[in-house]
C-alpha cells in the first residue's frame, strides 16, 4: 500500500481523509478496541471549548448541540460516523511497536491484542510512507517530587480523574495550572461532598478574557501559521479558558490558587514557609508526552526535546509525518478544528514524493 497511518483518532482520520481524497491507498492501525481516541478517557464533565461548528475534522462538519458545547460522548458518536461515512479502514486492538527502514520504505511491526494486552499475533506491514498520529493520551506525565514515592494517599493523574463523587469526603490537591488542572479543581470545589480542595501552581494562573473560547484560539493559531503581524493575539495558546465551571469557582472565591509546596509526606504535603496540610488524594494535572515510542528505532534528528519537523514532515527522513502532537507539528495541530490543515499539508507532501517517484522510474 501507499501509506501506514499509526493511531485512529482524531490525527489519523483526518489524514485519512486527505489521503482518500487523493486516492492513496492505506490503512490505520489503531491499539484502541473502538473508535473515538483520547475522547475516551476524559473525565464526565469534560466538554469541547468550541461549538460543534467550530470542533469539525475535513469535508464534514460535527453536528451541533442543543445544550452547549459539545461533550466528550458527542465526540466519540462524531468520529464513529466519521469513520463510517468515509469507509475508512481502521483496524483495531494493533499495537504497533516500532518503525524501521527496509527496502523503499518502511516495514511497521505491531501485534494483534486486546486493549491491555500486547502478546498477540505479530504483524508486519510495509509502505513507502508512515503517518504517526498517535498522539499523547497514552504517556502521561507525572514529575518527579520530594516526597512523592513515600505519600500514602492516593495519586492518580488527570487521564485517570472521572467525577468529584470519587473523592467524596477526602481533601484533595489538584497540581498543574493549565486547563485541566483549573477545570478540575474548580469542579472539585464546587461540589460539597468533596473536602478541602488546594489548587497548586508553579505560577500565578493566566485567565483569558471570560468572552474568549476555541473558536478565538482557534483564529490566533490560524493567524500564526499565515505569519500575520500581531498573530499573538490573546496572550499565549496555553492560557485558561473561563468555562462555566472555572468561571463559577473563580467568582464565588472557591477556585483559589496555592504555590507549589516544598516536598509530600506520608500524609500530605508541607511549604517553604512552615505551612503543612493533611491529604488524601493528589490529582496531577502536569500534562503528557508524544506517544512516539514505536520510532526509536529510527534515527531522527532532535529539536528541543522534539523530533525535528517541518510542519508535519519529520526531519532528516523521507516518507515519516507526524500530525497531532502539538503546536511543534503544527499550530494547533492537537485540536479537532486545527489538525486538518496539517493533515492535508502532510498528504499534499505525500502526493508530490510519489509522483516525483513515478517520474524517475519511467
Amino acid at each position: 500500500m501507499d501509506v501506514v497511518v499509526i493511531g485512529g483518532g482524531q490525527a489519523g482520520l483526518a489524514a485519512a481523509f486527505y489521503l482518500r481524497r487523493a486516492g492513496l491507498s492505506y490503512v490505520v492501525l489503531d491499539a484502541a478496541p473502538s473508535a473515538g481516541g483520547a475522547w475516551r478517557h476524559t473525565w464526565d464533565s469534560l466538554r469541547l471549548f468550541s461549538p460543534a461548528e467550530y470542533s469539525s475534522l475535513p469535508g464534514w462538519p460535527m453536528p451541533r448541540t442543543e445544550d452547549g458545547n459539545p461533550d466528550a460522548a458527542h465526540v466519540i458518536d462524531y468520529l464513529q460516523r466519521y469513520e463510517e461515512r468515509y469507509d475508512i479502514p481502521v483496524e483495531r486492538s494493533v499495537h504497533v511497536t516500532g518503525v524501521r527502514e527496509g527496502g523503499e520504505g518502511f516495514v511497521v511491526t505491531g501485534v494483534d491484542a486486546g486493549d491491555d494486552d500486547e502478546d498477540g499475533d505479530s504483524r508486519t506491514w510495509r509502505a513507502p510512507v508512515v503517518v504517526s498520529a498517535t498522539g499523547t493520551w497514552s504517556r502521561p506525565f507525572v514529575p518527579a517530587f520530594d516526597g512523592r514515592a513515600t505519600f500514602l494517599g492516593r495519586q492518580l493523574h488527570s487521564s485517570r480523574y472521572v467525577r468529584p463523587a470519587d473523592h467524596a469526603g477526602r481533601a484533595v490537591m489538584v497540581v498543574g495550572g493549565a486547563n485541566s488542572g483549573a477545570q478540575i479543581a474548580a469542579e472539585l470545589s464546587l461540589d460539597p461532598e468533596v473536602g478541602e480542595v488546594c489548587w497548586c501552581t508553579i505560577d500565578e494562573p493566566r485567565f483569558l478574557p471570560d468572552d474568549v473560547d476555541g473558536r478565538e484560539l482557534f483564529r490566533v493559531a490560524s493567524a500564526r501559521v499565515r505569519g500575520e503581524a500581531g498573530a499573538r493575539g490573546v496572550g499565549g495558546l496555553g492560557d485558561i479558558v473561563v468555562v462555566p465551571s472555572v468561571r463559577e469557582a473563580r467568582d464565588s472565591g472557591s477556585l483559589r490558587r496555592s504555590p507549589m509546596p516544598t516536598r509530600l509526606t506520608r500524609s500530605g504535603a508541607v511549604w517553604d514557609d512552615g505551612m503543612s496540610r493533611e491529604l488524601d488524594d493528589i490529582v496531577w494535572c502536569t500534562g503528557f508526552r508524544p506517544a512516539l515510542r514505536h520510532l526509536d528505532g529510527l534515527d531522527l534528528p532532535r529539536e528541543n526535546g522534539h523530533i525535528a519537523t517541518d510542519g508535519p514532515t519529520a526531519r532528516g527522513i523521507r516518507g515519516l509525518y507526524l500530525i497531532g502532537y502539538g503546536d511543534w507539528t503544527g499550530p494547533a495541530s492537537a485540536t479537532l478544528i486545527g489538525v486538518g490543515q496539517w493533515a492535508r499539508a502532510a498528504v499534499d507532501d505525500i502526493v508530490t514524493l510519489r509522483d516525483g517517484v513515478t517520474a524517475r522510474n519511467r
